[in-house]
């Protein structure tokens, strides 16, 4: 067979990338190579054919080129226009496969693909046998299945060396991603040493372009999203600026909503043709938005999501309205929700849509924002892998044999936390084991064109219900965007089933699509085949429990019960509470599943802090079946009435499911006790006084000497009352009471071994004065950290006569403090120099005291009068 050659002079003329045919040629040699382009210098329709001829020459014969694209309508424009170029039909040398279409034949030399179903096909064939070149394209917007791909093929890369891998980029960080493909060719690590893959740069096409300022008054966001005033003034602005230059022009909104509603209102306000593009419309809208216009026909205004800002060139555009804004994907870990977040744009990706109005010559870009707005904005959008849900890419790690990404480059390493969480997912939808390794379940999951959660859902469903059209139809419907006003899947498969829903078509081609992949390999496979028909067994949705059964399989952690009866609020396995929208068909429903969650605040969410999007009825029993997993049963042990009380509680995730007292055991004792003291205190024990004395010698210790003397604090002792108390508590009965405990010898178990045996050293119990006497010291509160509170003795002034040096304590760092008394005990002065107090105030207080106390000493030299207890002889 005559292997076909495209014409690269005539597909590359008038494209700046044709320029560097031959800089390209030599970079390809080294089999990885990084191009960075501008948008619209033609890099996603040059190169691919560029890189077919050259596998052509060098490869084997019949060596297909894969480009990835990110997006389906992106695929479908690149294979279109490539096609176009080349003189071709589509599907001849030039297709494309998307999910649920696929337009290839064996004559296909260059087949255009999303990065889904290029991940799915490695999974099956790791060598990608049949394929000479892989070409990535819009690297930079930094997808998890674009970061996944650049790590897989890297490791493919090291097994076959005649496979040549281009990664395109309209703004990248070059280095890193030749540093990344070239290592894995070599052996050597990442980086920009002698194993990067070559860069080849092409220059910009851009035209003058004019950029002014229209900034809004009032505010662009609230708590729903984009504000109503901000799109009319963004209708108002794009309607005066394309009349004034009486050209094509692109708008660019953040989310399909915004590109509905300013559609409306642009039909309203201006004469041009309005045409929307975004992922919910029909594939033919889609088409018709990127395809150029005749001269003969109206000017037109497409109105956007971010896939024409890099991904797609809408042609004869001169004129470019942008908001300033993007949607992101966000991680509510707290309530283990990902969602979509309407946020500024990065200026990276605002620089990207104004150049769209100068690649075919002089253009304008409004930015419908201040320049102040502009400077705030971060510089790059971060890279989805660092807040996505991970499921999906957990499982095709643990497929391709590098659970959790262990050992494999990738551009951003997934973060640890979210990993293990997606990983502990997996777990309990059974696709992997305690080891991370994909189960035979898992295997199958990992390789269906759906998500995990919902390819789960598929197989286990068409088991379940015994019907793969009606799982099928279920999970084509959850998967695709489709919506319903009250959150009611039963609904909302009734509306697609008769047509009447949005969608509804493509609804019905995804829902035969599943349902062969369904019945593939399943025990009704056989009599399929023998039949020679592709009909339903039986007709699907037959079951009304069906929907909620499916959807719990994807999802058993939001399996949800209503909190209280009339309410619209619902608790989830997962432990989040969420609301019903109001007017929902569902709020008679005791038990739902749910199938999405969207935060929410004020009334929509009744306090909840988020709303229920999808969901469909299920049957407690079924609840409980398909949720065993989360089942907990637990003893719940408390002290009512100075007695331990206990209580037995099931569970689903979090939702509680009945709770009946039982007998305590001595078992339930200890923690029992424990808890009561964390909540209650230190003072609920009996702390007598030699137990109170070792506590405070201890606390000034560790406040004076540190480690490993321990914290005696409350905060402490409450901390590791298990360790220090513990055994103690575990011998009580459960009717005993915390008031015959010997604190002192449970204190004991906190000493630090061998400096313990320093404790009557360091911090004396009792202090021996001259009298012969041994005074008990008295240390500071536990609770009192204050340095200059000092360890206290109470004596009487007579016993301490001669004592010229104040004793110490921690090893000489602390003096004892004096308080010296009267022979009734009452305090006459306070030191913590005797030196100085006999030499001075000494004599004041003998003066004072001698005629009211004469049977006692008051010598005139307290240095050398004995010390004593006792008053004078007669």
């Amino acid at each position: 067979m005559t292997r076909h050659r495209f014409d690269l002079d005539a597909i590359g003329a008038g494209l700046p990338v044709a320029g560097a045919r031959a800089e390209l040629e030599r970079a390809a040699v080294a089999g990885a190579m990084v191009v960075t382009a501008p948008p619209g210098t033609g890099k996603s329709t040059y190169v691919p054919p560029l890189v077919a001829d050259l596998v052509a020459e060098r490869g084997p014969a019949g060596a297909r080129v894969l480009l990835t694209q990110p997006r389906r309508v992106a695929v479908r424009a690149a294979a279109s226009r490539i096609a176009e170029l080349d003189g071709s039909s589509l599907g001849g040398p030039v297709g494309f496969t998307v999910r649920g279409e696929r337009r290839t034949t064996a004559e296909t030399r260059i087949e255009a693909l999303t990065p889904g179903v290029l991940l799915r096909r490695l999974l099956a064939d790791p060598g990608l046998d049949g394929v000479g070149a892989v070409i990535l394209d819009e690297v930079h917007e930094r997808s998890v299945e674009g970061d996944l791909l650049l790590g897989l093929l890297a490791e493919v890369r090291a097994l076959r060396d005649d496979l040549l891998v281009v990664a395109m980029s309209a703004t990248l960080d070059a280095g890193r991603t030749a540093g990344l493909l070239g290592a894995a060719g070599s052996g050597e690590g990442p980086g920009d040493g002698p194993a990067a893959a070559p860069v080849v740069e092409i220059p910009s096409a851009l035209h003058p372009l004019r950029i002014d300022y229209a900034p809004f008054a009032g505010a662009r966001l609230d708590r729903r999203g984009v504000t109503r005033e901000y799109l009319a003034h963004l209708a108002d602005v794009t309607a005066t600026a394309q009349a004034e230059a009486a050209c094509d022009a692109l708008v660019f909104v953040p989310g399909a909503r915004e590109v509905d509603e300013l559609s409306r209102l642009l039909r309203a306000a201006s004469s041009a043709e309005v045409l929307p593009l975004h992922s919910r419309i029909a594939a033919r809208d889609q088409d018709r938005a990127v395809r150029g216009r005749s001269p003969a026909d109206p000017p037109r205004i497409v109105v956007s999501t971010a896939l024409a800002e890099s991904s797609l060139t809408v042609p004869g555009v001169r004129l470019v309205v942008d908001s300033g804004l993007a949607r992101e994907v966000r991680r509510d870990r707290a309530r283990s929700m990902t969602g979509l977040v309407t946020a500024s744009a990065s200026r990276a990706s605002a620089e990207q849509r104004a150049g769209r109005a100068a690649r075919q010559g002089p253009g304008r870009a409004v930015r419908v924002y201040s320049e102040a707005d502009l400077a705030r904005m971060p510089a790059e959008s971060p890279p989805e892998i660092a807040s996505a849900d991970l499921t999906d890419a957990a499982l095709l790690l643990a497929e391709w044999g590098t659970p959790r990404g262990a050992g494999l480059r990738l551009p951003t390493a997934p973060p640890a936390a979210a990993i293990a969480e997606a990983e502990e997912v997996l777990r309990g939808l059974g696709l992997v084991d305690d080891m991370g390794r994909p189960t035979p379940l898992g295997s199958r999951v990992a390789l269906l064109p759906v998500g995990a959660r919902e390819a789960r859902a598929l197989v286990a469903g068409a088991t379940e219900l015994g019907d793969a059209r009606a799982a099928a139809e279920i999970v084509a419907a959850v998967s695709d965007d489709h919506r319903d006003p009250g959150a009611e899947l039963p609904r909302l498969l009734r509306e697609l089933r008769s047509g009447r829903a949005p969608g509804a078509d493509r609804w019905r081609r995804e829902r035969t699509r599943l349902e062969r992949i369904a019945v593939a390999g399943s025990a009704e496979e056989p009599a399929r085949r023998a039949s020679g028909s592709d009909a339903a067994p039986r007709s699907g949705g037959a079951d009304a429990a069906a929907p909620g059964i499916v959807v719990a399989l994807a999802r058993p952690e939001w399996i949800a019960r209503r909190v209280t009866a009339g309410s619209r609020a619902y608790l989830l396995g997962s432990g989040t509470r969420a609301a019903l929208p109001e007017g929902s068909a569902l709020l008679g429903a005791e038990w739902i599943a749910v199938r999405e969650v969207q935060r929410a605040e004020g009334r929509a969410a009744d306090g909840t802090g988020a709303v229920i999007r999808l969901a469909a009825p299920i049957a407690e029993d079924d609840a409980l079946r398909i949720g065993g997993a989360l089942a907990t049963r637990t003893r719940s042990a408390h002290i009512e009435g100075g007695r331990v009380r206990v209580r037995e509680e099931r569970r689903l995730g979090a939702i509680p499911l009945a709770s009946t007292p039982v007998a305590a055991t001595r078992e339930d004792t200890a923690p029992a006790l424990a808890a009561h003291l964390r909540e209650a205190g230190l003072a609920a024990l009996d702390w007598s006084e030699p137990a109170a004395a070792l506590r405070s010698r201890l606390a000034l210790l560790h406040r004076e000497l540190g480690e490993p003397w321990p914290d005696m604090g409350d905060a402490a002792l409450l901390d590791a009352i298990d360790e220090w108390l513990g055994p103690d508590l575990e011998r009580l009965r459960p009717g005993a009471s915390l008031r015959g405990l010997d604190m002192a010898s449970a204190l004991r178990r906190r000493l630090p071994w061998p400096e313990a045996a320093r404790l009557d050293e360091l911090a004396p119990e009792r202090l021996a004065v001259p009298s012969g006497s041994h005074v008990r010291i008295e240390y500071p509160d536990p609770g009192d950290d204050d340095l200059r509170t000092r360890p206290v003795v109470a004596v009487k002034l007579q016993e301490l006569f001669g004592l010229a040096e104040t004793p110490r304590v921690a090893g000489g760092r602390v003096p004892i403090l004096f308080h010296l008394l009267s022979p009734a005990r009452r305090p006459l002065a306070v030191t913590d120099d005797l030196a100085s107090f006999w030499n001075g105030p000494y004599q004041q207080v003998r003066r004072e005291m001698r005629g009211r106390y004469p049977k006692h000493p008051w010598p005139e030299d307290p240095w050398t009068a004995e010390a004593t207890a006792r008053a004078r002889r007669r």
